[in-house]
């Protein structure tokens, strides 16, 4: 039996993506891991997360005998692509922030790019936006203290919403804007909250349907699911196996680079 796609973030914000994938790929076998020792990816040094992003994905990938490599997370996408690809002998699937589909469904042509620190100032983010949304005026946003939003939700603590409303304060000074991109992957996990802290209807766009699409494109066959899925952890979390198991992952292991396989929880039953 062939392995699983296995979804890398470096947090919970890739299971935005696992959503996606299970919702459009139902039969599909999944693992997951997150580098949650490091998080966040944002505020390091770009040449150190190449290595982490290599030295994690090779790790799990050998422990999980992955199929193909979704990178769930646009920061690690933007930097460390080339070099997983050279590492790798599985198809590897990048992540970026949906400015292309955005622009097409913006009906004013104001858009704006909700993502982290990172993604906001990377050339690539540039690149993209003057490639598929240059006849577009288009707002950048760095919005990081979403993303331990997310993390906290998920680990079961509520969210703030007068800090919800204060990220997105800057947007609704442009009249015009009616499309947003969710350029980070935590994000669409908050897509509720996000939602009520609007004072207007506008059109959310992530990207996790698109990678499912494009993973059904690169991989097959599909390998067909099998109980229990995997989720791996750099730091042990307990109280992030509740979300995991929500989204399919009834298993949870500890990646140690040295030690790949060592088992913190048992199969639920």
């Amino acid at each position: 039996m062939s392995g699983p796609l296995l979804v890398f973030d470096s947090g919970v914000g890739g299971l935005s993506v696992v959503a996606a994938m299970r919702q459009r790929l139902p039969q599909a076998s999944l693992a997951y891991v997150c580098d949650n020792a490091m998080l966040p990816y944002g505020t390091k040094q770009d040449a150190w997360l190449v290595a982490r992003c290599v030295a994690v994905c090779e790790a799990a990938v050998a422990a999980s005998g992955a199929t193909a490599l979704v990178v769930a997370c646009n920061t690690a996408s933007t930097l460390a692509l080339a070099a997983l690809r050279a590492r790798l002998a599985i198809p590897v699937v990048g992540t970026v922030p949906a400015i292309k589909p955005a622009a097409a469904l913006s009906q004013s042509g104001h858009l704006a790019l909700l993502a982290t620190s990172a993604t906001v100032n990377r050339p690539y983010t540039r690149r993209l936006i003057e490639t598929f949304a240059g006849h577009c005026r288009v707002q950048r946003l760095a919005a990081d203290p979403l993303v331990a939003q997310a993390e906290a939700w998920l680990a079961g603590e509520a969210l703030e919403p007068t800090l919800i409303e204060a990220c997105l304060a800057p947007l609704w000074q442009d009249p015009e804007l009616d499309t947003v991109v969710l350029g980070c992957t935590h994000f669409p996990l908050l897509r509720e909250a996000l939602v009520a802290a609007a004072p207007r209807p506008v059109t959310w766009v992530d990207s996790g349907d698109a990678i499912a699409r494009r993973v059904a494109q690169v991989v097959s066959p599909l390998p067909l699911a099998s109980e229990p899925q995997t989720a791996w952890l750099t730091r042990e979390a307990p109280q992030l196996t509740p979300a995991l198991a929500r989204f399919g992952f009834a298993q949870v292991r500890w990646l140690g680079l040295d030690d790949a396989d060592t088992a913190l929880s048992s199969p639920a039953p």
